[in-house]
């Protein structure tokens, strides 16, 4: 069993140029960044900065294994649609320059009835990005956890394309659904095409939308309920069954990133290095 190992550069907390070196320090392969924020999104960096900051991370000996676009909003909402789906676009177009074939974030909270309009109207804006990344060769990356797998595999089946498919994170199944993410894997197998590496635990029995403050509009990022419902741990110290989880994903076949995520803690980069660690002598 062997993945590579990522580590989404903010989770460092530091500057970038310091995270990419920590990131080397770790034994990581891969970094993900935030294209949907801060100093380095497609409004920011001209062609020229592209390529100069894809030849910074090459320096370093390393490889981006994604970038998050994540814009805190969700799809649920129509009328904030059209703006967030031709944002998502010029994320995944920097990706390809950025030699990378995905984007990850948050579509909000995929409804467990297929007729809720909240549905329906996530469904039209993930076909026109399934559409869309399916024309770059690329993928816009639904991230796990608002959802039991099962619901999200119908959601995906309907969208009759592998262009928006399944950032794969085990903490969040256990915070928010208290799925189980072993098997998750097995159910998702189809559509997984990146992994963030996280821990944590449930601590409140809470609906999804509940946590999420779905109400409309929604800024998921302002209103999710973080040390309330969940609390995220570091890697190996949560509910997550490491061990399983890698090998549902050896049995799967899949060949991606393990990208360490770490949100929160005092020293991030003993966490990350755990996470690194650990993630290697189970890999043994």
């Amino acid at each position: 069993m062997k993945f590579p190992i990522g580590v989404m550069v903010e989770s460092f907390r530091t500057d970038f140029g310091t995270a990419l070196k920590l990131a080397r320090q770790v034994g990581a392969q891969g970094i993900q960044m935030y294209a949907s924020r801060g100093e380095r999104t497609p409004d920011t960096l001209n062609d020229s900065a592209r390529r100069e900051l894809l030849d910074r991370v090459k320096s370093e000996g390393l490889v981006f294994s994604a970038l998050c676009g994540d814009f805190g909003k969700g799809f649920g909402v129509r009328e904030q649609n059209a703006e967030l789906i031709e944002k998502s676009k010029r994320v995944m177009d920097m990706a390809k320059e950025l030699e990378t074939d995905v984007v990850t974030t948050h579509i909000g909270v995929v409804p467990t009835d297929p007729n809720h309009d909240r549905y329906k109207i996530m469904q039209e804006a993930c076909r026109e990005l399934a559409e869309y990344a399916d024309s770059l060769g690329g993928h816009f990356a639904i991230e796990t956890g608002p959802e039991t797998a099962s619901t999200l595999k119908g959601f995906l089946d309907g969208l009759g394309s592998r262009g928006v498919a399944v950032n794969f994170d085990p903490a969040n199944f256990v915070m928010v659904t208290g799925d189980d993410p072993v098997r998750g894997v097995r159910t998702l197998a189809d559509y997984i095409v990146h992994t963030h590496a996280k821990d944590g635990r449930k601590l409140l029995d809470l609906p999804p939308e509940v946590i999420y403050g779905v109400v409309e509009p929604v800024d998921i990022e302002d209103v999710i309920a973080e040390g309330a419902a969940f609390e995220e741990l570091p890697l190996g110290k949560g509910s997550v069954d490491f061990p399983g989880w890698l090998k549902a994903l050896e049995e799967i076949g899949y060949k991606g990133f393990l990208t360490i995520e770490r949100e929160v803690g005092a020293d991030p980069t003993a966490d990350i290095t755990l996470a690194a660690d650990t993630l290697r002598a189970l890999m043994k």
